[in-house]
């Protein structure tokens, strides 16, 4: 198993997992409207189904993981810098720093 191939399963998981918790724990919507966001909150979780989907896909055919990786990189770094803007914790905005990096250390490997 490539180094490749281990990123983008820890990646898609991990998004399927966000994608359950906004359903089944009412913290992720709670965190939304935190971010007065509420509004965004199911299309966010959508592009985070179909990124996942899509970097699974992807490693079959590579040029849906080049958008995938890309588009969920994007998306983390939009989720940052709305954390940035709240003032959140460099603690509390690693997640989003880290899938950030993740995602485009995918694409960089593409």
């Amino acid at each position: 198993m490539t180094i490749n191939t281990i990123c983008v399963l820890i990646s898609s998981l991990s998004f399927y997992a966000y994608v359950a918790s906004y359903f089944m724990s009412p913290h992720m919507k709670n965190e939304f409207k935190r971010f007065n966001l509420e509004k965004l909150g199911l299309l966010t979780i959508i592009l985070e189904f179909l990124g996942a989907t899509g970097l699974l896909v992807g490693l079959k055919f590579s040029p849906i993981l080049t958008i995938a990786s890309f588009s969920l990189g994007l998306l983390m770094l939009c989720g940052l810098i709305v954390r940035l803007k709240m003032k959140d914790s460099l603690w509390i905005s690693s997640p989003a720093i880290f899938y950030m990096c993740l995602n485009f250390y995918i694409f960089w490997l593409q």
